[in-house]
């Protein structure tokens, strides 16, 4: 029983994977979802598919790995965060389809709540903006908007949950209502810094506690899968939000670590140890996956670009500019720099270090000679650009905090096999870049924390021990160069 199943549930797809006790892929399989946008700014799941694209993949993963359960020593999850499934507690049915962490139909609400003056008590307790991108006003609308909901809450009969306790409700078949610290900090309800849920906070947005499921640390035993499922029960023992699950799998245990992952958008987390750091400059303080008491905690400094590798798929199905998202490089790199070009691809708002939900895309410096190759090359690097904006609000926090700035950015995520996006954000960062040999550094976090809690691994010295660089890219460009290229980027960001 040397091998963990990872199941990462993510914001296009559900992929497992199978881990070995060094830490290296045997196998995994992936299936895409369905993406529902029923109107502007509007972003839904259908929270049974993902159910079953998600137990399609892990047993298709065992399968191709060519073992059975048996050699499953333990489970562990990773989830996109903040996006919202309430469901009946007897049927086990969803009331409405997932409310998406993108999804801004909150925002009416987030502006009531700071006309309140409750922002100051959001930051101070769960180290968040107010903001729709988290769970607290999905959560609302649902009550308020899905007949009954607020009768049937009020009798204990609804369940609320991020994606990682719904996939925990399924596979225990009904028997376990849990969520783990990391992804409890992301739903703008919980008090990260003494890991409770905040009973002022609910009592202001009018979320009955009867909703909400238990919090414990990511790391240990949460319940076990039904029999049925995989021919026989297996240990649940690990449970983070994607970004701290790859902050994890990144090795950055230690204050001062850092690691960005390029996905459908890009989340950078530093992690600061027991030091709860309120930034000054755009980003937010979440909890990092613990695998210790809840009595100690562990906080990391985030920042949120909504659009990252989205914006490529919007190249794709949008502009249809491309067949295929691997074909973007080649487009890119078909011309020798952009043009001028500048892409801000705000179809969602812009998050940290701007948090300006009313911004929308743009696209500055057309001329009669750009062409899509140019867009192509500015829209990857916009995901570099919005990139290095938080590194340098990441930075002044560390400053003012008296702490050392970055001085690597480790890389993960989809986008990062891109060598000319890796190459640029080395070249406005002024870092390394360093990009692992096994860049699936979420589920392989999901795989650490289930490894610690069940013996598989002793304890994170040894998993310090597992990384394998794959490349490491250098800076290349002067730093007159890089804050030449940042200006006319903050100059278009201030045009949206």
């Amino acid at each position: 029983m040397n091998h963990i199943l990872a199941l990462d549930q993510g914001t296009s797809s559900s992929r497992s994977i199978v881990f070995d006790a060094q830490g290296r892929i045997v196998a995994r399989a992936q299936r895409e979802f369905t993406q529902h946008f029923p109107q502007p700014g509007h972003v839904e799941h259908d929270a049974e598919e993902i159910w079953t694209t998600q137990l399609a993949t892990a047993q298709e993963a065992i399968a191709k790995a060519g073992l059975t359960a048996t050699d499953i020593r333990a489970v562990g999850i990773t989830n996109q965060r903040e996006t919202t499934v309430m469901w009946n507690r007897r049927t086990g049915k969803p009331i409405h389809r997932a409310i998406v962490w993108q999804d801004r139909r909150g925002e009416p609400m987030c502006a009531q709540l700071r006309e309140q003056g409750l922002e100051p008590m959001v930051r101070r307790s769960t180290g968040l903006v107010i903001d729709s991108y988290f769970s607290a006003t999905k959560i609302r609308w649902l009550l308020d908007h899905v007949p009954g909901a607020h009768l049937m809450a009020a009798h204990g009969e609804l369940a609320f949950g991020t994606i990682d306790s719904w996939l925990l409700w399924k596979l225990t078949g009904g028997r376990v209502h849990a969520t783990d610290v990391s992804n409890a900090s992301r739903t703008m309800l919980y008090d990260i810094r003494h890991n409770v849920w905040d009973h002022e906070l609910l009592k202001a947005l009018h979320v009955p506690d009867s909703v909400l499921p238990r919090v414990w640390p990511s790391s240990g035993v949460f319940g076990e899968t039904e029999t049925s499922l995989f021919g026989r029960a297996i240990p649940i023992a690990g449970m983070a939000g994607d970004q701290q699950s790859a902050l994890f799998g990144q090795a950055c245990f230690e204050p001062g670590l850092a690691k960005n992952t390029y996905g459908t958008g890009c989340f950078m987390l530093m992690h600061t140890g027991e030091r709860f750091l309120q930034s000054s400059n755009g980003l937010v303080t979440t909890a990092a996956a613990q695998t210790g008491s809840l009595a100690r905690p562990q906080f990391a400094l985030e920042g949120s670009v909504f659009i990252g590798g989205a914006v490529v798929q919007w190249l794709r199905d949008g502009l249809k500019a491309i067949d295929a998202s691997a074909q973007v490089q080649a487009l890119a790199e078909s011309v020798p720099d952009a043009g001028g070009v500048v892409f801000v691809p705000a179809f969602a708002g812009l998050g940290a270090p701007y948090w300006r939900p009313d911004a929308r895309g743009t696209i500055t410096g057309l001329t009669r000679g750009s062409t899509v190759a140019h867009i192509a090359r500015a829209a990857l690097e916009s995901i570099a650009f919005q990139s290095a904006a938080l590194l340098q609000a990441m930075n002044r926090d560390a400053q003012a905090a008296g702490a050392a700035p970055v001085t690597q950015l480790r890389v993960d995520g989809g986008a990062c096999v891109n060598d000319l996006l890796m190459q640029f954000q080395a070249d406005l960062l002024g870092i390394p870049v360093v990009r692992p040999a096994v860049t699936e550094t979420t589920a392989l976090g999901a795989a650490y924390l289930a490894g610690l809690a069940t013996g598989l691994w002793r304890d994170t010295a040894e998993l310090a021990t597992h990384g394998q660089v794959d490349r490491v890219f250098e800076p290349n460009l002067s730093r007159d160069q890089a804050a030449q290229r940042m200006a006319q980027w903050e100059a278009a960001v201030g045009r949206t």
